[in-house]
């Protein structure tokens, strides 16, 4: 998928599709992959765990819950893609339709990098 055409997909008014733009437009890396064979009800399950984990570990993110709750209401075959930060900061999880030409959720987790422990800790 061309960037373009991907970031014509994103021009929703929800704060990661908004955001996911933006990183794309600063030049962000980004992947979509074929269509899969779940439907979007079956990657439902498999996000809102990960959404819980983000929360037990504190991650910011944009939209996850919202769209788990996308994926679970309309079971379709989906595509998904990331996108990625050109620093790195931030990763969005895109959700197409089967054929790439609508968006179905859009979200994004600050990508938390491992802190180094203080000098002289043993």
């Amino acid at each position: 998928m061309e960037r373009h055409e991907l970031m014509r997909l994103l021009v929703g008014d929800d704060a990661a599709s908004k955001a996911a733009l933006a990183a794309l437009a600063d030049g962000a890396d980004y992947v979509v992959w074929e269509a899969g064979t779940r439907l979007s009800d079956g990657h439902a399950g498999i996000f809102a765990m990960r959404l819980r984990r983000m929360r037990r570990k504190g991650a910011e993110n944009l939209g996850w819950e919202r769209a788990v709750e996308l994926l679970r209401e309309r079971p379709q075959p989906i595509r998904i893609g990331q996108i990625t930060a050109s620093d790195r900061s931030w990763i969005y999880t895109i959700f197409l339709t089967e054929d790439g030409g609508a968006l179905v959720a859009c979200a994004g987790v600050r990508h938390q990098v491992e802190q180094p422990p203080p000098s002289g800790a043993v």
